[in-house]
């Protein structure tokens, strides 16, 4: 591992203390290898003059979630040193009233939580104190002899202390252990199975100590040949796959977590490859890189070692097991259901409530996985015991936490497909759609589908749905991207020329049946199979006011979006045993659509003898409809609000008479 520290941008933080923190704090939140995923934390301590004119001792430590990688100035909490070494010295404190005295002793209440191991930080007698969660270093910890090994490495310079609770109970414990000890004597400090503390009295060397230290446990791994960045032989598994069986697997975890989830696959070599040992079974289950993990990832992973359905209960019976084992009078179980699996052949799977927590989790399985092998190849993975992590999975805090609560975004957790997602309605729809929680693949012909949908949850992808091949490509890449499908918008479609029927050429007769009508009904077959192992599931069919009221000319429009509308009654009559809702959305003049530009609407206008704006709100109540007022719809008809409701038929036109 090399030093990043460059003095040109050091320089730029003119001997700030404060600003020297943010920017050593960033240098190591760089590096997932040190604190993956907001883990560790750095404070810095200083003097400040306060309201009074007096001088006051204050330790900048970073808050509650805020990641290294990122970290500015706020987002460390000013707390009284003075107050936080007194806590020290306190025989016994819950987590509870740390955090509470913590807060209260902050000089800015408005400031972040401050960490909860800010009283560790105050009684390291330095300017600046690191600390990171680093993989090698907790990866030697984690075998049979790893505190023989971590002492022999580093010797009398490097405080090692054996595992211990983090919180009060850890800074108690090192306040005790260090009374007697010269802390100039010490380069750093490791914690067994935790992380490492570096410390010094300018940012630079408390920094380059952490790097030295996480280096020389890099290189003793390298010389003794056990890196698991390397995946064992074994065949890569293919781009495609059982999407029936991530579909159902999906299904299975969501109900055990009784909530929506989104299903990542990772399939990459070094995945397929850690699956594929035989000893697998084994090896995952023994526990998390570091007890930090447990919070996101569970004690142990899901081992697809039978079907879905029966892995994922033998699963929840064990945690729930697990759960009585350990619990104390009081105590809330955590939903059972696995944060990452196993999958034999296929991969690792990672678990979320929606994409960002899914990446988190894949993030920390593949750091986990190359930890495992590493520690394989020095004498076995022995991380904490059950007991050990189901302290932290089940800390006060976390329980806390639980009690509070938060409404989730309404679609949270669910995969929704949207067609004709380039522009107007199908655009507006996605976006929608993602705003409230949903993860989203947009289809459309229109490349620029792929730029205009391009956030985390939120996939444009090139798709003619007109091409049979292409339309199931595309549905089964959204199994495999998020791991099932719960709502279908269908909404590709083309307003044909106006020709009268005696003139209708067979062409536009042909094309508008095709993309209005056909692609509808194959999408609708294709996407059956996982609609039915969906998160309640429910399609929404963009028809058009010409069904209830068509006009002449529009011949080849009106009895291709007549048959999507009967269509979408057949598909509500034969769902409904499935639990999948089907409702119509019945659309008119949405002039924000690719279908209007401002010179047909200009020429539309003067026919009639009105303004622009005028023409656009030529219904009963005198109202624009534009495609978000559309996607407003949508969004309505996948949420609660239609939850019993299937087989409707919703005019969104602002009245017309012929409608009415």
């Amino acid at each position: 591992m090399q030093s990043l520290w460059n003095d040109r941008d050091a320089a730029s933080c003119q001997d700030n203390p404060l600003s020297l923190r943010v920017y050593t704090s960033r240098l190591l939140g760089q590096e997932p290898s040190l604190v993956l995923h907001g883990g560790g934390n750095t404070s810095v301590k200083t003097e400040t003059t306060d309201l009074f004119g007096d001088r006051e001792r204050i330790i900048y430590v970073k808050g509650s979630g805020w990641d290294l990688a990122t970290i500015e100035a706020a987002g460390f909490a000013p707390v009284r040193l003075g107050l936080l070494e007194r806590m020290a010295e306190l025989p016994v404190l819950s987590d509870t009233d740390m955090v509470r005295a913590q807060r209260a002793a902050m000089t800015d209440p408005s400031a972040p939580t401050p960490s909860v191991e800010a009283i560790l930080h105050a009684i390291i007698p330095f300017a600046y104190v690191d600390h990171t969660h680093a993989d090698a270093v907790v990866t030697i910890s984690n075998t049979p002899d790893g505190e023989a090994t971590i002492r022999t490495l580093y010797g009398s310079r490097v405080l090692v202390v054996p595992y211990v609770m983090p919180g009060f109970v850890l800074a108690r414990a090192i306040y005790d252990l260090t009374r007697q000890t010269d802390w100039k004597t010490l380069d750093g400090m490791i914690l067994l199975h935790h992380g490492v503390f570096s410390f010094a009295d300018d940012a630079r060397s408390s920094y380059e100590r952490m790097i030295s230290l996480v280096t020389k446990a890099e290189e003793y791994i390298h010389n003794h040949g056990a890196a698991g960045s390397a995946p064992l032989a074994a065949p890569v598994a293919p781009a495609t796959g059982p999407e029936l069986t991530l579909a159902t697997l999906r299904r299975q975890v969501s109900i055990a977590r009784g909530a929506a989830t989104v299903l990542q696959l990772d399939n990459s070599p070094g995945a397929v490859a850690f699956a594929n040992r035989p000893d697998v079974a084994s090896v995952a289950r023994r526990g998390p890189l570091t007890p930090d993990h447990v919070i996101r990832t569970k004690p142990i992973p899901l081992v697809m070692n039978e079907d879905a359905v029966s892995s994922v209960t033998r699963y929840t019976a064990d945690y729930q097991e697990y759960f009585s084992r350990h619990a104390t009078t009081g105590m809330t179980i955590l939903d059972p259901a696995p944060r990452w699996g196993v999958w034999p052949g296929r991969g690792t799977v990672a678990f979320g409530a929606n994409p960002k927590e899914t990446a988190i989790v894949l993030d920390i399985v593949r750091h986990t996985r190359m930890a495992i092998v590493t520690a394989e190849g020095l004498g076995g993975w022995s991380p904490l015991s059950p007991a050990e992590l189901f302290e932290v999975e089940y800390w006060e805090l976390e329980q806390a936490k639980l009690k509070k609560g938060g409404k989730a975004p309404t679609l949270e957790g669910r995969v929704a497909l949207v067609t004709g997602a380039a522009s107007g309605i199908g655009r507006a729809a996605a976006q929608m759609l993602h705003a409230h929680g949903a993860s989203v693949v947009g289809i459309d012909i229109n490349p620029d589908v792929a730029s205009v949908l391009n956030k985390p949850g939120l996939v444009g992808q090139v798709c003619d749905v007109t091409n049979r091949a292409a339309l199931d490509a595309a549905v089964h890449a959204t199994v495999r991207r998020f791991g099932g499908l719960d709502h279908l918008v269908s909404n590709a479609g083309i307003f044909t020329p106006s020709q009268m029927l005696a003139d209708l050429d067979a062409a536009t007769w042909e094309k508008s049946l095709a993309l209005n009508l056909t692609s509808h009904q194959h999408l609708l077959r294709v996407a059956i199979p996982y609609l039915r192992l969906g998160w309640n599931p429910a399609v929404v069919i963009v028809a058009s006011k010409n069904v209830p009221a068509p006009g002449p000319g529009a011949g080849a429009y009106s009895v291709a979006k007549a048959g999507l509308t009967q269509l979408a009654r057949v598909a509500a009559l034969e769902l409904a045993g499935d639990g999948i809702r089907v409702n119509v959305i019945h659309p008119h003049a949405v002039f924000d659509t690719a279908a209007w530009n401002p010179d047909v609407l200009a020429q539309r206008a003067k026919s009639y003898g009105v303004t622009v704006d005028e023409y656009k709100a030529r219904n009963l109540l005198g109202v624009e409809i534009t495609s978000k007022d559309v996607a407003e719809l949508v969004l309505a008809m996948l949420g609660p609000a239609f939850a019993k409701t299937t087989g409707a038929q919703v005019p969104i036109d602002g009245g017309n008479e012929r409608v009415i």
